[in-house]
């Protein structure tokens, strides 16, 4: 037991850059809401279901985090932050990292296979801050949801998933080096370094310039043809009306 909770405090510190110690982790809200959860979840399997709830509430008041007993919850799930909603039938893998405000709603029961209404996550799934992932739906291992993301379709393996309703982005999670993705999308840095950025505008500017001298030169030529077109009107004679017997 022990060296579970040491192995769990080192995945959570691999994936934290804050804290100096293990004992600092032990007083992350997260890691509380778990280890009530385990206790909670116990007892609902036990049909003890009054005392689950007791003990998901005391948990919420402590934490901010609602976990529902009867969710089903893998080894070294770090939920960083509070306010957090994981409903009853949701299943969530190893390794799986959720930000705060996170929601794994559900949907109407006739709407789920067997009464299952909530997502499950499988195992390195990272879930960005204020998603929303909503119905009996499938995330699949290393998918990475955007911040603010609303999710009601399954989700591929390795895929990042932004925006209402959430799409994926062009290039898939495993594309990175990186075994970890805070946040669930890649950072500004890593998608466009600055000397990537700054190529790409400056290549744009050189389009605009080049489009703008274009455009100049036919400017000047439509105005010159209809400058001569004048010229031309006023240079010839009038005609002279006949007189009318």
């Amino acid at each position: 037991m022990f060296d579970r909770l040491i192995e769990y405090l080192e995945s959570i510190k691999s994936r934290d850059p804050a804290p100096r110690s293990r004992i600092e982790i032990l007083l992350y809200p997260g890691v509380w809401a778990v280890g009530l959860h385990k206790i909670a979840h116990w007892l609902f399997n036990g049909n003890m279901f009054f005392l689950a709830r007791f003990v998901n509430h005391f948990s919420r008041m402590l934490t901010a985090i609602d976990i529902h007993p009867g969710a089903k919850i893998g080894r070294n799930l770090f939920i960083d932050h509070g306010f957090t909603v994981i409903g009853e039938t949701a299943v969530i893998g190893n390794n799986v990292t959720i930000y705060q405000c996170v929601t794994l709603g559900g949907t109407n029961p006739t709407n789920g296979e067997g009464g299952k209404r909530h997502p499950t996550l499988l195992d390195h799934a990272i879930i960005g801050s204020g998603a929303q992932i909503l119905g009996p739906i499938t995330v699949g291992e290393r998918a990475r949801i955007g911040a603010s993301a609303v999710v009601t379709n399954d989700v591929p393996e390795g895929a990042t998933m932004v925006g209402v309703k959430a799409k994926s982005t062009l290039i898939a999670a495993e594309t990175y080096s990186q075994e970890f993705m805070p946040y669930g999308t890649p950072c500004t840095e890593m998608n466009n370094p600055p000397e990537k950025t700054l190529a790409c505008l400056q290549d744009e500017m050189k389009k605009l310039q080049k489009q703008m001298l274009i455009f100049e030169k036919q400017t000047k030529a439509d105005a010159g043809d209809r400058g001569k077109k004048r010229l031309v009107n006023r240079n010839k004679p009038a005609k002279k009306q006949s007189k009318s017997k």
